[in-house]
């Protein structure tokens, strides 16, 4: 095991506002004690890969059903616990100390079974669905075309025409965790141009072993594998029942999804900033420089202040985010801050916690190597940072726009 990898993480014992009920509280703790006694010291197995690597994985999973751990955010129908978002939130900040907590207990393909359990048809669901909770079969979702801004759906070109009983698609991916899955929900152009984006796309279910289609490179992001894959589709036939959701209504699906994905990995993201934290503080009292502890240096004192405010920010904007999602209300603004503060706390804290380790936190000695460069992407998931910025900011000010007059409350 990393030295370092399971450090002497602090338990808060201390309660605020947004503390969730008691029930929630205990299933929390009961989670922080799993994912730090059994799956962080499993991480230097799991990152190893391999048949090894799933046999630690399956018996990790087996021992989160016995602890009433998993698939707790799923409908129950599904086998699961049906805790709303806002109850999760808490529990998954929890999972997400370790990149393996949300595979190890249920809940890493917690979107893609929910779309498929609120629109996909019955033959896919009776297919996929039940498999996909038990974590039998692996999933990806494919939007991201390679040299298109991905912020721009008009540029979009994977197109899927009305062939025999089904549909012909024709198109490319990348960016998409296609290694080892074995379906690719993607979106398509299946209306004229002009028509408004809206109305314009859909989205099918490829099963990956459908003829024509092919990965047709891996992706090493940052020097990691992760499984991002870029893919072909070249006249793959998918049948009429594998289209999720409605003919045109491809935007719709994905922003639902879009909400409820941006507000899950900030919560995980929040995990991990969590982690990187405890990492920090511990080592500025371990170590000593010229007769003190770092602990005493004011600029590393200034890495604890800003860390702290980072993710306290971050937490609170997460929990309004998960609100707005549960009420069912469009929830864009509160999700998007929610995403740029959740990337910016965990790439911010893990930045100060390398710089606090010195050369220890460049190798992988410590787990801090790994998490800081699987963090960088984050900034660019579901939306880089700009594009969001942009966007809040914009409808922000176009409730002001009547007049100097008009009474706003947009807190």
């Amino acid at each position: 095991m990393n030295r370092a990898a399971s450090p002497h993480l602090h338990d808060d014992t201390t309660h605020d506002l947004f503390d969730p009920p008691d029930r929630i509280r205990e299933l929390r703790e009961q989670t922080r004690s799993f994912i730090r006694g059994e799956v962080i010291p499993a991480e230097t197995a799991l990152n190893a890969g391999g048949p090894r690597a799933q046999e630690v994985l399956d018996t990790l999973r087996s021992k989160a059903r016995a602890n009433g751990l998993w698939a707790l955010a799923h409908p129950r129908e599904l086998g699961g616990q049906a805790l709303s978002l806002t109850d999760y939130a808490h529990i998954g900040e929890v999972a997400g100390e370790s990149e393996y907590g949300p595979a190890v207990l249920g809940s890493e393909h917690l979107l893609d079974a929910l779309m498929l359990y609120r629109h996909a048809r019955p033959a896919v669901r009776e297919r996929y669905l039940s498999r996909l909770v038990t974590g039998e079969v692996v999933p990806c979702f494919g939007m991201t075309e390679p040299g298109r801004s991905g912020s721009d759906p008009s540029l979009m070109t994977t197109k899927a025409e009305p062939h025999g009983n089904g549909w012909s698609i024709r198109g490319g991916k990348w960016f998409c965790r296609a290694g080892g899955a074995d379906f690719i929900t993607v979106m398509c152009r299946t209306e004229s141009m002009g028509m408004p984006n809206r109305q314009a796309f859909t989205m099918f279910l490829v099963p990956t072993d459908t003829e024509h289609f092919t990965i047709t490179r891996e992706l090493s992001v940052l020097g990691t594998d992760g499984g991002h894959r870029e893919v072909r589709f070249d006249g793959v036939h998918v049948p009429d029942d594998h289209m999720i959701g409605d003919r045109g209504a491809g935007f719709a699906v994905s922003n639902e999804r879009l909400d409820l994905g941006r507000t899950l990995r900030a919560v995980h993201w929040l995990g991990q900033a969590k982690r990187a934290f405890d990492l920090m503080c511990h080592r500025l009292h371990m170590r000593t420089a010229f007769r003190e502890p770092l602990a005493e240096k004011q600029l590393l004192q200034q890495h604890v202040f800003d860390s702290y405010t980072d993710i306290q920010s971050a937490r609170s904007q997460v929990l309004r985010a998960a609100a707005a999602v549960d009420a069912g209300r469009a929830a864009y603004i509160e999700v998007a801050t929610a995403k740029v503060l959740g990337a910016r706390a965990l790439v911010n804290t893990l930045d100060r916690a390398v710089q606090v380790y010195g050369a220890e936190g460049l190798i992988d000695d410590t787990p801090l190597s790994r998490m800081y460069r699987q963090a960088r992407a984050t900034r660019i998931y579901d939306g880089p940072d700009e594009l969001h910025t942009h966007m809040v900011a914009k409808r922000l000010l176009k409730r002001y726009a009547p007049g100097p007059d008009t009474m706003v409350d947009v807190f």
